[in-house]
Formats: C-alpha cells, sequence, structure tokens
C-alpha cells in the first residue's frame, strides 16, 4: 500500500467524516463494506461519529451492496455501501446491477487512486464512473475535500427520489483524507425534485376502462411497496372488488388466504382477462411482457401500466392508458374516479368466482405433494413443512433457480415488506447479503434465506459475516446436486448436457459449521421438520442442507427469453 499517504492521526473535518456525516443525515444507519486502505477515512468518520456509525464488515464487495439494497428494499431508507478502489468496486458490480433493476435506492461510495498520480499507475487506478454509469442514476467523482459531504447528499438525494436507484460516487484519495481547508470549492446544491403527481386525467381515463370492464386483474409490484403505497392499494381492490396478482414485493399486500388474491390463477387471470392494470413493476418476462388475453375464445386484454415515473412505463406493448406518479396518489385518486363514474363491478359475481375456482383447484392439486414421502425428497415436501412454521412477520429471502421458484409459488407472506428476491435480474448470489441486511432491519423475526445448491456458491462464505457480527439466521439449501436451470433444459434441446453438475450431497452445512455456525444433512421426509425446528431453536446462523431429487423440475412457464 506505498501509494497510499500516511494522514495526520485526527483529521475530525476530513472527506470521510463528511461523508458519514451527509449519509447520516440522509437516513442512512449502516454502512457496509469490505476493508480497503483507500476510503479509510470513512472508516474513521463512522467511529467518531456521535454516535458511531456501525460498519458491517463482509468477506466480498458484492456482499455488501446487496446488504445495502436489501437494506434499502425492507426499510424503504437508504442502503450504504462503501468500496474501496479497483476491484473493490469491480466486484460490486453486478450487486448495484441488481439494485438498479430492482429500483433499490442505494449509495455505493469508492475510493479512488489519488489525481496528483493519476494516469501514473498508482495502486488500483480505474475510472470507475465510465464503468457504473449505464447501470446507476448517476455516476460521477468527488475531486475536492470541500464537497465530499454535499456531494455524498446528492448521491442520496437522487437514490432516494423516484424511480429509485443506485448512485455511484467515487472521491480520490486527497479529497477524502485531506481537509476543506486544502481544497477547492464546493459544486452546485442540488436541483428540485420534479412534481412527481400523477396526471388526474389519465387517472379518470383508466377509470372509464375499468368502468367498461367485465374481467378485469389488478397486478401489484414491488414499487408499490417501496413507494409506502400498500395500504391505499389493498383499500382500492377490496373496495372495487378487483382480483389481485402479486409479485416482487408487491406480496404480501394482500396476505395469503385473501378472497381477493388470485396469484395461483394467473394463468387464467392474464389468459382471459379483458383489462390488465399493472402498477409498481415493469411489463418484463415475469409478467408474460404485457401480452394477455386471448385465450378461451376472449379478445386482447386492454392494458394499463402505472409507474413511479415516466421512465418506468413500458414503451414496447401498446397500452390502453398510462400513468406515473406517486403511487398513493395513484390509488386514492382511481378509488375517487371510480365512485365518482358509478362503477358496478360487473366482476364481483362470475370473474371473481371463475377465479377463485382456478386458485383452489391448483391449490388443491399441491396437496399431495407438499406432503410427499418420495424419496430421494421432492423439494415441494420441503415448503410443505416449512411454511407452517413460519411467522406472520418472518422475513423469506430466496436465492436461487428452481428451488426458490418453488418458494415463489408455495410461499405466501402474511404481510407486505417480507419477502424478498433477486428481482428481474436474475443474479445469485444476493442470498447472504440480503439475510445479513434483514436481520439488523428485523431484529425479532424469523429470518429465513432459501438458498439452491448453485446459488450457495457465490456467497456461503459470508455465513462468517453473520458469525461475526452475532447475525442468527436459519438458512435452507435445496441441494439436487445440479444447476437445475440449466440441466433440464439443455438435455431436453440437445439430448445431453455439461457444465451442469454439481457434488451429490454437498456439505455446505460442514461449511457453515467450520465458519462458527452450525448445520446438518437432511436425506429423508421425516428428518426436515425436526432440522427446521432445530434451526430456528438454535439463535446462530444455522444451515438445514437438504438433499432433493435432481430428477425434479419446477414446471415454469417461461424462461425469461
Amino acid at each position: 500500500m506505498a501509494d497510499l499517504p500516511l494522514p495526520p492521526p485526527h483529521l475530525p473535518d476530513h472527506g470521510g467524516a463528511q461523508a458519514v456525516a451527509a449519509a447520516r443525515a440522509n437516513g442512512a444507519q449502516t454502512m457496509f463494506t469490505l476493508s480497503g486502505g483507500h476510503v479509510f477515512p470513512v472508516y474513521d468518520g463512522a467511529v467518531k461519529a456521535d454516535p458511531p456509525m456501525p460498519i458491517i464488515d463482509v468477506r466480498h464487495e458484492q456482499t455488501a451492496v446487496f446488504a445495502a439494497e436489501a437494506t434499502a428494499r425492507l426499510t424503504r431508507t437508504p442502503g450504504f455501501a462503501v468500496l474501496t478502489a479497483g476491484p473493490g468496486v469491480t466486484n460490486g458490480v453486478s450487486a448495484i446491477t441488481t439494485a438498479y433493476f430492482n429500483g433499490s435506492s442505494v449509495v455505493v461510495l469508492g475510493g479512488r487512486a489519488p489525481d496528483y498520480r493519476w494516469g501514473s499507475g498508482s495502486l488500483q487506478e480505474f475510472d470507475h464512473p465510465r464503468l457504473l454509469d449505464p447501470i446507476t442514476k448517476r455516476a460521477w467523482t468527488e475531486h475536492n475535500s470541500a464537497g465530499v459531504g454535499r456531494s455524498v447528499s446528492q448521491a442520496f438525494e437522487l437514490a432516494t427520489s423516484r424511480h429509485r436507484g443506485p448512485v455511484f460516487i467515487d472521491v480520490s484519495l486527497e479529497a477524502l483524507f485531506g481537509t476543506p481547508e486544502q481544497a477547492g470549492q464546493d459544486r452546485e446544491p442540488a436541483k428540485s425534485r420534479p412534481d412527481e403527481q400523477p396526471d388526474p386525467e389519465q387517472i379518470d381515463q383508466i377509470a372509464g376502462l375499468l368502468k367498461a370492464a367485465q374481467r378485469p386483474v389488478l397486478v401489484l409490484g414491488s414499487d408499490v411497496w417501496l413507494d409506502g403505497a400498500e395500504a391505499v392499494a389493498r383499500a382500492l381492490a377490496e373496495e372495487l372488488a378487483l382480483p389481485v396478482i402479486t409479485n416482487g414485493q408487491g406480496r404480501g399486500i394482500l396476505p395469503a388466504g385473501h378472497e381477493l388474491l388470485m396469484t395461483r390463477a394467473r394463468s387464467t387471470a392474464f389468459g382471459e382477462a379483458d383489462l390488465v392494470i399493472v402498477a409498481g413493476t415493469p411489463l418484463d418476462f415475469r409478467l408474460g411482457y404485457g401480452e394477455y388475453g386471448g385465450k378461451n375464445g376472449t379478445q386482447a386484454a386492454l392494458v394499463v401500466h402505472v409507474a413511479d415515473a415516466p421512465g418506468q412505463l413500458a414503451t414496447h406493448v401498446p397500452l390502453a392508458a398510462a400513468v406515473a406518479g406517486d403511487l398513493t396518489s395513484f390509488f386514492t385518486g382511481l378509488a375517487a374516479c371510480a365512485s365518482g363514474a358509478g362503477l358496478n363491478r360487473p366482476w364481483a359475481k362470475d370473474w371473481l368466482a371463475r377465479l377463485a375456482a382456478a386458485r383452489d383447484a391448483a391449490t388443491a392439486a399441491d396437496v399431495a405433494l407438499l406432503a410427499s414421502d418420495a424419496d430421494p425428497i421432492h423439494p415441494m415436501r420441503i415448503y410443505g413443512e416449512l411454511v407452517p412454521l413460519l411467522a406472520p412477520d418472518a422475513v423469506v429471502i430466496g436465492d436461487g433457480g428452481d428451488f426458490v421458484s418453488y418458494a415463489g409459488k408455495y410461499v405466501e407472506p402474511s404481510q407486505p415488506g417480507c419477502w424478498l428476491d433477486p428481482g428481474p435480474y436474475g443474479c445469485l448470489g444476493t442470498g447472504l447479503g440480503y439475510a445479513i441486511a434483514a436481520r439488523i432491519a428485523r431484529p425479532s423475526a424469523q429470518v429465513v434465506l432459501l438458498l439452491g445448491d448453485g446459488a450457495a456458491g457465490f456467497s456461503l462464505m459470508d455465513a462468517d459475516t453473520l458469525v461475526r457480527h452475532r447475525l442468527p439466521v436459519v438458512m435452507i439449501c435445496g441441494n439436487n446436486g445440479i444447476w437445475g436451470l440449466e440441466k433440464h433444459p439443455m438435455q431436453a434441446l440437445y439430448g445431453y448436457d455439461v457444465a451442469a453438475d454439481l457434488q451429490p450431497q454437498c456439505r455446505y452445512d460442514e461449511v457453515i459449521a467450520a465458519l462458527g455456525g452450525a448445520g446438518e444433512l437432511v436425506t429423508t421426509p421425516g428428518q426436515i421438520a425436526p432440522a427446521l425446528r432445530r434451526a430456528f431453536d438454535s439463535g446462530v446462523p444455522y444451515l438445514v442442507n437438504i438433499a432433493t431429487d435432481p430428477l425434479i423440475s419446477y414446471p415454469r412457464s417461461t424462461t425469461g427469453v
């Protein structure tokens, strides 16, 4: 580390102290990081703050950013990650991209080689913003110590404004270590945010479409939760008796068992609807790209897209109407317009009954497999045992392919803000970072991390972080010894597969034990429930490693391409 100058021992006003003060003033509660010399002043600022800012240090930079992202998604306050220069930043790229696709309010502060040697080959010299610009709302460098606090504040303001997302700022070495008196002038103050209220005429147009509909469906996605609109969204659905399908962090807005929740009937709902209103989520592969209706003699459905910002509205499909802005205002405005339009809810009988019948039939068809005594273990048996053990406020995290797809079908949250998955980017390795953040954000709740054995390989070393920081989490690994999302499709395409096998019954539980946690291997169905109870009762990071049947693949309807 010869390129790093040794600063004087006490610099209370150095750039790092400014950065911490600005982060805290903008709502950040915890710093997630992996130690690096370029960002020492930020640590110093956190330690000497009053009160000190907690520092959670991890084993891979992507975990730090994933933890910051999960913090933003669970608490609806911004997450804060600090990455050292060069590989510290590039190691975080996949996690930053995930935050970008998820619309997560994250500020990533990077270290940077010194300006006075730029171009000379300093340690880890790399122009990060050029790489980060496409996957952030903005990426830039602060060169002046006097401007660090203002720049960090701007980063948080931008990250938390609609549409939310990650913001990256790196700070040159001398600006981070130096004091304001040693640097140049501050940058211009941040500009005010534009008006974020949805257009009332567009809302009225949507109410008109709803009045003419016979078979409407309302889809609630992650941004409904992130925008704080979950209560008014539920109230609207109940007032108008609208069938609801949820995805992402929209899950739980209508709790498990709610009469209007039709997620298990989505094939019938999307196939036969005449109007689909999609709020707070993109019209991507998870939602059939926005193409609905046309089945069983029906016409193509009209599609309405509702987003928190104009840039999120779909452009790849024709829309009958679209509106962007504050989602609470949208739902309250739509309820008022619908009331004024004299909506008579013709769907409240036959359409709801048809969807309820499809939902109930799908649920009944799964009963046998959720209690399956098959050996090797059918993955559905795991969820049959797990779901009854979950408290209403349990935070469930999915990190994997086929195994986690089952979770998406059978783990229905009882309340919003209790489900995390990688989102539309589909990046594996999110799990340990998400679990770290969940345990901090919800200290009294159950935190359950569902891992595929493939996903476990990306981040399992960060169980050490759970142990060091005393963060108990129940981890459940669906261990089928293969890359299930690749092996079965490749066999179907080519009649063979390569690069799709892992170790059968690999002892991931022993990895956790070696890192200071605990765990066990489960190989028969009857062992599942007792092992899960031991995990919940343990009070330590605990991995239940369940060997499942590699011949069983999740019956998905889309590959995402």
